[in-house]
């Protein structure tokens, strides 16, 4: 796939418009974090479309720098400690709360070394057959990937809703082909994929006989 600020652009407008429509139909507080999803990746992919434009030359070098950071932070930093924190919002207590917490404490460890690194090191972004490529001297290595891939895909298949463990595995299996195919620009591809399998989220949110908080209600409900 060939990717420009075009696209970006594009698919930032289009999950914009789920992602307000999901949070139209959130009827819980708890709910509102994770059904923000969707909306949050639509400005991270706005984020985006200013980065090609610096690539292009037609905004300024300052200017690209800051979207750079703030492209790096939230797809490295901020979505580590996000996606647990908003599944778990939506579990009952039990075990996979619990487990969900775990991740959380995980991700935000994860969260503040990201943050300290694209503040005290220079980042980068760079052209690689038509993607973009984001450099960042501490957030390579094996380690940092492995834990990102344990907090947001690992929370996601955790849940205890259908759907957003569908929305885990289709993830997992965007992960493992964008690491084989295109791994120098894992982030950009990674986020683009992600936020276009995002409005599936949607359905969770729209079906009225889901209950977000308690997804076995209804079999408890016909049971009785």
């Amino acid at each position: 796939m060939c990717f420009s600020a075009t696209a970006s652009f594009a698919a930032s407008g289009a999950i914009g418009a789920v992602g307000v429509a999901t949070l139209i139909h959130v009827r819980q507080k708890r709910a509102i974090v994770f059904a923000a999803v969707p909306l949050l990746f639509a400005l991270h992919q706005l984020v985006e479309g200013f980065v090609w434009l610096g690539l292009e030359g037609r905004i300024g070098p300052v200017a690209m720098d800051h979207f750079v950071f703030l492209y790096l932070l939230y797809a490295k930093g901020i979505l580590p400690l996000l996606i647990p924190l908003a599944v778990a919002l939506l579990e009952p207590a039990g075990w996979r709360r619990n487990a969900l917490g775990a991740l959380t404490l995980v991700g935000a460890g994860l969260c503040g070394w990201i943050l300290w690194s694209v503040i005290a090191w220079p980042s980068s972004a760079v052209l690689e057959h038509h993607s973009i490529a984001y450099h960042n001297a501490r957030t390579g290595g094996l380690l940092i990937p492995a834990l990102y891939v344990l907090t947001t895909c690992g929370a996601l298949l955790l849940s205890g809703h259908r759907i957003i463990r569908w929305y885990g595995l289709l993830n997992v299996a965007g992960v493992t082909l964008v690491l084989l195919v295109q791994g120098y620009a894992f982030a950009s591809v990674w986020c683009f994929y992600a936020a276009l399998l995002s409005v599936i989220l949607y359905r969770q949110f729209s079906q009225r006989s889901i209950d977000v908080l308690h997804p076995n209600r209804r079999l408890a409900k016909a049971a009785g």
